[in-house]
């Protein structure tokens, strides 16, 4: 599973070789509704709220992913910093719910925030401030989806995913056709060979569709404190298959950033573990 999600930002690439960053996430999300809505049942769950949910994740995370990776980031960056949503995710529910933070998650925000320093010290060449700065606003709008997502109470991910995809494609498309522009669209289209068809047709079964099923089926069979350690290895992945399949750098100072994100992330999933 983390091997899937891991190693999908080596396949976004491949596909952004020839379609442009936004076009690549109306694919992937026409792919992702068509033909699964026709045999998935729509999750009890409000409309407004599955608006919100594609609005964010589509338009939002996905959207903001594709466009710093076409050239304003390294795959294997991307997969680390995105990470990040998690401290989203707990600033937001804490926001939400009244709680405070607690000193392990500070220390461990700390750790992932001069990760992400390291990074933006460094950046230069494949990665820039700008690319930096799109996948952090990307891992909020994640963090903001898991927020939607936490007020659906108990429901089918997979059903989730597939019937907000409906909402994710409009946006997408906009943005597509004012910033991308018809001409772009259809030659980027017709450039497209096998190995990007492929890469697409990989980010709606592969990652999507298989991806939060198979996860949605070990968390219902696993306890939680068993499964969602192992989110931990998809940067893992992802820096490593960009290093072996792109031949992405690993210099010292990325692999220090790479140690204090994951040290963040880690003790901030183990430490209420401890005993």
């Amino acid at each position: 599973m983390v091997a899937v999600w891991g190693t999908n930002f080596v396949i976004i690439k491949v596909a952004l070789q020839a379609l442009p960053p936004l076009l690549l996430g109306v694919l992937r999300f026409a792919l992702a509704l068509l033909p699964a809505v026709f045999f998935i049942a729509r999750p009890a769950v409000p409309w407004h709220k599955l608006a919100a949910y594609g609005v964010l994740i589509g338009a939002g995370q996905f959207g903001l992913l594709y466009l710093a990776m076409n050239g304003h980031i390294a795959p294997g960056l991307a997969s680390l910093v995105i990470q990040t949503q998690v401290f989203f995710t707990i600033g937001l529910a804490m926001v939400a719910d009244g709680e405070r933070v607690r000193p392990y998650q500070w220390l461990a925000l700390g750790m992932a925030a001069a990760g992400v320093a390291l990074i933006a010290a460094n950046t230069g060449g494949d990665t820039t401030l700008r690319g930096l700065a799109m996948v952090l606003v990307a891992a909020l709008c994640w963090a903001c989806g898991n927020q939607v997502a936490r007020t659906m109470g108990r429901v089918q991910m997979l059903g989730v995913v597939v019937w907000s995809s409906l909402f994710a494609l409009p946006p997408l498309l906009a943005l597509s056709l004012v910033f991308e522009g018809p001409a772009r669209m259809a030659q980027g289209l017709a450039a497209a060979d096998a190995s990007v068809w492929v890469a697409v047709v990989w980010q709606a079964l592969g990652n999507t569709l298989f991806g939060y099923a198979a996860w949605g089926w070990l968390l219902s069979r696993h306890p939680a404190a068993t499964v969602a350690p192992m989110a931990l290895l998809v940067p893992v992945f992802g820096m490593a298959a960009s290093a072996l399949i792109l031949s992405e750098g690993l210099p010292p100072w990325k692999l220090g950033a790479a140690a204090l994100v994951l040290a963040g992330l880690a003790l901030n999933l183990f430490w209420p573990q401890r005993k």
